[in-house]
């Protein structure tokens, strides 16, 4: 799964034009870390649920790659 994360993080990034990740790890924030914003989070949100049919802000809201991980590990 982290691989298919890496992916969908890097398809978000793309349409930022920011610089392509080669690894994320588990205490990466999505915001400060990484520079999402909030219409970022919710495209990265659609574009791992197509993928998945898991909706990764279902329990509430995530801020760290780990927390998604651990959401796509428990489905």
């Amino acid at each position: 799964m982290k691989e298919l994360l890496l992916l969908k993080i890097n398809e978000v990034l793309e349409g930022k034009n920011m610089p392509f990740l080669t690894d994320i790890n588990l205490d990466t924030n999505l915001r400060n870390g990484l520079g999402l914003d909030s219409f970022d989070l919710a495209e990265l949100t659609v574009r791992i649920e197509e993928e998945t049919d898991i909706d990764i802000f279902s329990n509430g809201i995530v801020t760290t790659v780990g927390e998604i991980l651990e959401i796509l590990g428990n489905k």
